[in-house]
C-alpha cells in the first residue's frame, strides 16, 4: 500500500507508522513498543512515497519499518560487528586502515535502516561532536601524515547544516597529507530536498570530494533523487554507491542487476555490494555467502563490467573487508590452472 503521499512529516513514532498504514495487520504492539524503544525511527516522506506494495513484502518498507523481528538476537550477533569501538582511539575517529580514517562528526540520519550496523549507536542524542571533540578529531589527523582519505559517516554527515559542513571541510581540506575527502550518505536519495545550491557549494573544494551514496533497491529512486543525484555529478562530485545484500529486499541477480543498471545510467559507479554484518535483531535480513556468490556469478555473465560491484564481506571485530565473491580459478599439480568462465564451463591456463 501507498503511504499518504500528502504527509509531509517523517514518521518518527509508531503511532506515524500506524497512521500511514504501515504496520502488518495485527502486528504485536507491545513488541513493536520495544522496537521503538531500542532502535530510533525515521522513514523520509521521500521514501515513505516510494513504498509500493504490502510492508511486509516491499524492498522499500523492509528497510524502514520496524519489525518485532528484530527483537530475536542470534548468539552470533554483536553489538559492534565490525568493530568500530576497539579502533576508536577518541570520540569521532575510527581509524582501522593506516591510509585512511572515518570521521564521525553526527550519529543523526535522515532515516533509520533496520539493519544499520550502528543501530545501537545511531539516533538523536550526544554523539554529536561538539567544537571541542571536532578540534580533537582533526588534530588527530593533522598529526598522522599516513592519512590520505577522511571518510565522513556517521551517522550521516548530509544532514549537518550546510556551513558546518562546509567548515569541516575546508578544514580537512587545508591538512596538506589528506588527499582525498569521502562522504558516505543516504540523503540525495531519501532526503532529495537537502541537495541545494548551499550545500554544494559546502562540499566544493580544491581536493578530491568523493560521495558514497546507499542504496539497496531500484524502488527507492524516484524522479527527486534522480534530480538530487545529478545536479551533484553536475557539480562535479564523482558518486559510487554501495548497497547491502538483504533478503527480501535485492536477494536476486534480476533485482540488483536492475539496480546497477540504474545507477550506472545515473552516472553512480557501483562501489561495494556488503555482505549483512551480524548486526543483533537482523537475521531476518541475512543471506547466506553461498546465495551471495552464486548472485555475483550469475551477475559476472550477464552485467557490464562498468557495473559490477565488489563483494565484500566485514569480518567481524575490526579485521577489515575482503573481496568475498566467488572464485574462477584453481591451481593445478603441474602449475597450470583450470578456469571456469560465466557459464560454469571450465577452460585450461597455461602455467
Amino acid at each position: 500500500m501507498n503511504a499518504d503521499s500528502s504527509n509531509n512529516r517523517t514518521l518518527r513514532r509508531l503511532d506515524d507508522f500506524a497512521e500511514a498504514g504501515l504496520l502488518p495487520p495485527g502486528a504485536d504492539a507491545a513488541k513493536l513498543g520495544e522496537v521503538a524503544r531500542q532502535f530510533s525511527l525515521a522513514l523520509s516522506p521521500e521514501l515513505a512515497k516510494r513504498i509500493g506494495g504490502s510492508p511486509c513484502s516491499d524492498p522499500v518498507a523492509l528497510q524502514f519499518v520496524p519489525d518485532v523481528r528484530e527483537l530475536t538476537v542470534d548468539f552470533r550477533e554483536l553489538a559492534d560487528p565490525i568493530g568500530d569501538d576497539f579502533h576508536s582511539p577518541l570520540k569521532g575517529i575510527v581509524h582501522r586502515y593506516p591510509d585512511r580514517v572515518l570521521l564521525k562528526p553526527t550519529h543523526s540520519c535522515a532515516v533509520y535502516c533496520r539493519f544499520c550496523f550502528r543501530r545501537e549507536k545511531v539516533g538523536p542524542g550526544e554523539e554529536t561532536l561538539r567544537d571541542p571533540e571536532l578540534d580533537a578529531a582533526i588534530a588527530y589527523i593533522e598529526a598522522r601524515p599516513a592519512i590520505w582519505e577522511v571518510i565522513l559517516t556517521g551517522g550521516d554527515p548530509l544532514v549537518l547544516p550546510p556551513p558546518r559542513l562546509a567548515a569541516m571541510i575546508r578544514r580537512l581540506a587545508a591538512i596538506p597529507h589528506v588527499e582525498v575527502i569521502r562522504i558516505h550518505s543516504r540523503v540525495p536519495v531519501v532526503t532529495p530536498e537537502r541537495i541545494t545550491p548551499e550545500l554544494l557549494q559546502a562540499l566544493r573544494c580544491h581536493k578530491a570530494v568523493w560521495c558514497v551514496v546507499h542504496v539497496n533497491a531500484v524502488a527507492e529512486i524516484g524522479p527527486a533523487a534522480v534530480s538530487s543525484l545529478a545536479a551533484m555529478v553536475d557539480a562535479g562530485i564523482p558518486l559510487l554507491s554501495q548497497s547491502v545484500l538483504l533478503k527480501g529486499v535485492n536477494d536476486s541477480a534480476a533485482a540488483l542487476e536492475a539496480l546497477f543498471r540504474r545507477l550506472c545510467g545515473l552516472r553512480i559507479k557501483p562501489y561495494y555490494l556488503h555482505h549483512p554484518d551480524l548486526v543483533r535483531g537482523t537475521s531476518h535480513f541475512r543471506v547466506s555467502l553461498e546465495q551471495g556468490q552464486e548472485i555475483m556469478r550469475q551477475l559476472r555473465g550477464d552485467l557490464s563490467g562498468i557495473a559490477q560491484p565488489t563483494y565484500i564481506l566485514d569480518i567481524p571485530g575490526g579485521a577489515g573487508k575482503v573481496p568475498c565473491g566467488p572464485a574462477y580459478l584453481r591451481p593445478l599439480a603441474d602449475g597450470s590452472w583450470e578456469v571456469e568462465d560465466p557459464s560454469g564451463k571450465t577452460h585450461h591456463y597455461p602455467g
